[in-house]
């Protein structure tokens, strides 16, 4: 598609640039994309030259045209065209990555300019490969921020034909990690992975996602609209929120809604969509329950009130892929001041959060019983919920918060003179364990 130059600022190169990769970008309200819309307007606010190269698609739109070419808020949109298959089927979304990754790394080859930085996100999955290739060849610097790790991802979920490939994937990506000068990482665990695959500490640094704290708080239920819209009054309600996908376990959260099917006051509310989740419907009617209820995603304007609906939430992640990705919704939650009830490994990333600041619970996949006894206990006893979630809203300040991820990444990114102020709490450099580390 044509420039349109009457969009574009001009631009100069007397300072550096920085330059993000992802596939989504605002508009889209994908949550890659909204991360990187907050930073990206957050540095251009800042008088930072900011640059996006993203695609003409909206997550949940594969035939959207967005405009090839635009300024929003002061950043600078490079939008390149790709194939349309969509996420239905994974041989159509290989085409679109492949697409997506010839059209980027000719705008990369375009755009970099001697001692730009060139930031790579994980979608499409590799991308960090050929974005160090165009670094290298222009002289540029690259730092990969690692929203997830693949092919670990695939090889963990199964995914056909990566298997044999995996190993050729991970030395090529490993390859584009060490030219890295830095990666950033979500957790601890993550980085503890990085490390087992060679990378060096002082090119990991951990910046944790984040969630918009402003927007989402504490809210008692009786002023929640939704409370009332969805007949949720006088329930004790337990909350799944966000996408229904392979990563997450299911089935110990429905065996504990079996167990206690008879307590009137007890409500299991799904909200969101994703491959699991017609399978999660099937099952509800077939086992009967009438206590489990489904609701669609809600939009950007309702969401301070959804997650305030349940009075717990879950979050469930296979154990096999602790250290590849870890949950995003864990900080929407936490802004909301709702505790957390955690499905999966006992010691992965949000079950030591939820240990370290008090703000829930964690139970091994499989353990239904142990579940539902912890729900009817919760359920009559209002004021451990209550300081589970104080906590969690404290965490959320203290650690997760939108300015703090800010802060940090503008840190890493244009790092202060020798002497100012030090870097935040949530990025450092990561150092070996037991020496200072997080």
């Amino acid at each position: 598609m044509k420039r349109t130059e009457a969009a574009m600022p001009t631009v100069t190169h007397s300072r550096p640039k920085t330059i993000f990769v992802n596939r989504y970008f605002y508009p889209d309200h994908s949550a890659t994309s909204q991360l990187l819309s907050d930073l990206a307007f957050d540095l251009a606010s800042r008088g930072q030259d900011i640059h996006i190269i993203t695609g003409c698609q909206l997550y949940g739109d594969a035939q959207a045209a967005l405009p090839a070419d635009e300024a929003v808020r002061g950043v600078h949109v490079h939008r390149v065209q790709t194939s349309r298959f969509g996420r239905a089927k994974l041989w159509g979304r290989t085409i679109d990555y492949l697409t997506f990754y010839i059209g980027a790394t000719w705008r990369l080859l375009r755009l970099i300019r001697q001692g730009d930085v060139v930031v790579a996100k994980t979608d499409p999955p590799m991308m960090s490969v050929p974005a160090a290739w165009a670094v290298r060849l222009r002289g540029g610097v690259l730092v990969n921020w690692v929203q997830d790790l693949f092919p670990e991802v695939a090889t963990s979920m199964e995914v056909s034909g990566v298997r044999f490939a995996a190993p050729m994937l991970k030395w090529l990506r490993n390859q584009s990690l060490h030219q890295g000068r830095s990666n950033v990482v979500l957790g601890e665990i993550m980085a503890e992975r990085l490390r087992g695959e060679g990378i060096p500490s002082d090119q990991i640094t951990i910046i944790a996602n984040w969630a918009d704290g402003e927007t989402i708080t504490p809210m008692e239920r009786e002023n929640n609209p939704l409370v009332r819209e969805w007949r949720l009054e006088g329930k004790f309600v337990l909350g799944y929120s966000g996408n229904m996908g392979r990563v997450h376990e299911f089935k110990t959260i429905l065996d504990a809604a079996e167990q206690v099917r008879m307590i009137d006051e007890i409500v299991f509310v799904f909200i969101g969509d994703g491959i699991a989740r017609p399978w999660l419907v099937s099952e509800v009617a077939r086992r009967g329950l009438a206590n489990v209820r489904f609701h669609p995603y809600q939009s950007a304007d309702r969401l301070r009130w959804s997650l305030s609906v349940p009075d717990v939430h879950f979050v469930s992640l296979r154990p096999t892929l602790e250290g590849v990705i870890v949950p995003s919704k864990f900080y929407g939650i936490a802004a909301a001041g709702r505790p957390i009830i955690h499905i999966g490994d006992p010691d992965g990333e949000i079950a030591r959060i939820l240990q370290r600041d008090r703000c829930g619970w964690s139970f091994c996949i499989g353990e239904a019983d142990a579940l539902a006894t912890c729900i009817r206990r919760l359920s009559c006893r209002g004021q451990e919920v209550v300081d589970a979630g104080l906590c969690a809203r404290r965490a959320f300040d203290r650690y997760y918060s939108r300015s703090h991820a800010l802060d940090s990444w503008r840190q890493l990114l244009y790092p202060t003179p020798q002497g100012a102020a030090a870097p935040d709490i949530l990025a450092h450099e990561v150092q070996p364990v037991g020496v200072g580390g997080e």
